[in-house]
């Protein structure tokens, strides 16, 4: 049995179907962690949910940004904004069925050895803090006031954590370290305006995984496609390869972290 831990998805079915027939998957005996954004941005976001849906126990999921972002419209009023790909979500006949589920899943996953979330773990956080806090918002979006964190979860502020904080603000900033966070400064103070390369870092701030992390365990995320799957670092892989912006679909094998990506309708295994 194997496991494999998935980029965003962001809609891109075909490929997504490509990539596990290439490596290949089996679902009568591996397993798949999804590391957030199934939808949105591509163009067979119903499909992708659907196939996620029914893999069942062979699949474990975290939220991401773009995921919550369609919760936030069904189940607390928001619009769509231009840009947005899941029409064809909003006008299924079983969309409300893909949104419970969608609300049901974790912001942390993790095994023996690997975790995962879609954006990071800030520093500041060790992982015991970690689990605590992910299951706050989990609490939360999975209970009978799920409507009003949906109708209350954008903003940047506060963008700083305080284990004071209470009520909608802790939740808020909860949910954007877990699901937005790219540069921090060495206080835990999160920039939402750069979301580039490396190259890119705001005077102040690094790279949330540049930073020494209290984690004694593999952590695996996305969210990053500018980064392209870079890290510079063994313990901390990032899956996003930018598949929706026309680049590779990555996979990667929890047992010995080999990679695949689909890339140019072929699988290619980087070194």
């Amino acid at each position: 049995m194997a496991t494999y831990v998935l980029g965003d998805i962001q809609g891109c079915y075909d490929e997504l179907r490509c990539l596990l027939e290439a490596i290949p998957f089996k679902a009568d005996r591996d397993r798949l962690w999804f590391v957030g954004d199934l939808i949105n941005r591509g163009p067979k976001s119903l499909a992708t949910l659907r196939f996620v849906k029914d893999l069942e126990q062979q699949a474990l999921t975290v939220l991401g940004n773009h995921d919550l972002h369609l919760l936030a419209i069904y189940f607390g009023g928001h619009r769509v904004l231009k840009g947005d790909t899941f029409d064809d979500i909003l006008n299924a006949p079983d969309c409300e069925q893909l949104c419970h589920w969608l609300r049901h899943l974790p912001l942390l996953v993790e095994s023996d050895a690997a975790v995962m979330t879609h954006a990071g773990i800030p520093h500041i956080w060790d992982l015991p803090l970690a689990r605590q806090l992910a299951r706050e918002v989990e609490d939360t979006i999975q209970n009978a006031d799920y409507h009003s964190f949906f109708r209350l979860m954008y903003g940047n502020e506060p963008s700083l954590w305080n284990s004071q904080l209470v009520g909608m603000d802790r939740l808020r900033a909860i949910t954007n370290y877990f699901t937005r966070l790219r540069f921090i400064r060495q206080d835990g103070d999160m920039d939402f305006t750069a979301k580039g390369t490396l190259d890119d870092t705001p005077a102040g701030y690094q790279p949330w995984f540049q930073f020494e992390l209290p984690i004694k365990k593999t952590l695996y995320f996305g969210h990053w496609a500018a980064i392209d799957g870079y890290t510079g670092r063994t313990d901390v892989l990032a899956t996003d390869t930018g598949c929706v912006w026309g680049r590779g679909l990555t996979a990667i094998r929890l047992a010995d972290r080999q990679r695949f990506v689909w890339l140019e309708n072929q699988l290619v295994k980087p070194a």
